[in-house]
């Protein structure tokens, strides 16, 4: 019985040993699974790493091809005078966003690829506001040049007339210069008798006074109204003959104080009214050649010259 018992109980060992292996080889089977997938999800979690790290880097490269691109326009749009504040801003927002130098994951490196796309098209539209800005720029700098170019002409044609004017008005002024005629000499004896200067000499008994007249010429272009009119006597050396205390005195030519012999003060009205000045010396003239020179104002408009013995 008992030998019949161990041989019943052999098999059924045998067949918990199998199960035993069973089990255990399910086991290892199980486990050489789980590792091999783990092995797996580590390699595909590597490779998606790896693959953001160089999306990452890659879009690092496009966010400072987009700035440097935006800094140019920015540059160009303000050198032709547009507005570059929208373009400040979009560079201000790319300049954060590249500063921060993070990893990205898959969702927010398929949102900033979208930005900068949309940033390439606005750069792209921004070209043609610069071609326009410079063409704006082109006409304006035309139009500058043609102003410029006729206001130089507009001067060039009044500095012409202006030149017109002061030669027109230099020959009005040596026109409107008075001039004397039939200039005589006389010399009054202390009887009254007058002799004329004639090419004969005078006598200083002969001269108490001196008389000189002349009239002014016609001149329709000189003005009428007052005028001083000069009468200076000069001695054989050129000096001039005067004497303050019987109404000489002095005035200016040519910038220069000169003496004059008598003065008479007229109001010129283009009459040719005969003008005589006297002169009383009191004392001897020298011997030799006189002159006696008319003056106008400040200017010389008449002489004569006379010879006392």
């Amino acid at each position: 019985m008992s030998g019949e018992y161990s041989k019943e109980q052999e098999p059924k060992k045998d067949q918990g040993k199998n199960i035993i292996i069973i089990v255990l080889a399910l086991l290892i089977l199980i486990s050489g699974i789980k590792l091999y997938t783990d092995y797996v999800d580590r390699t595909k979690k590597s490779e998606e790493i790896l693959l953001l790290s160089t999306e990452n880097n890659e879009l690092n490269k496009r966010l400072d091809s987009v700035y440097y691109q935006l800094e140019l326009r920015i540059q160009e749009v303000e050198k032709l005078g547009g507005d570059i504040a929208s373009l400040e801003e979009v560079r201000d927002q790319l300049l954060a966003e590249r500063s921060a130098n993070k990893q990205r994951n898959a969702n927010e490196i398929a949102a900033l690829n979208a930005k900068i796309n949309q940033y390439n098209s606005m750069i792209t539209a921004k070209d043609q506001e610069i071609l326009e800005l410079r063409a704006m720029n082109q006409q304006l700098f035309s139009e500058n040049q043609d102003l410029k170019s006729t206001q130089a002409q507009i001067e060039q044609e009044v500095a012409e007339l202006n030149m017109q004017k002061e030669n027109l008005q230099a020959k009005v002024n040596v026109a409107s210069k008075l001039r004397a005629e039939n200039i005589t000499i006389s010399a009054i004896n202390r009887k009254g008798r007058e002799r004329e200067e004639t090419t004969k000499d005078f006598k200083n008994r002969q001269i108490e006074r001196i008389r000189v007249s002349f009239n002014l010429a016609d001149n329709k272009v000189a003005l009428n109204g007052p005028r001083n009119v000069y009468v200076q006597i000069l001695d054989p050396n050129g000096q001039p003959i005067f004497d303050v205390a019987k109404g000489s005195g002095t005035f200016m030519v040519d910038g220069k104080e000169e003496f004059y012999t008598v003065k008479q003060d007229i109001i010129f009205n283009n009459s040719g009214e005969e003008l005589s000045f006297y002169y009383e010396k009191g004392s001897d003239y020298e011997s030799g050649e006189h002159m006696v020179r008319i003056y106008v104002d400040d200017y010389a408009v008449g002489s004569k010259g006379f010879s006392v013995k």
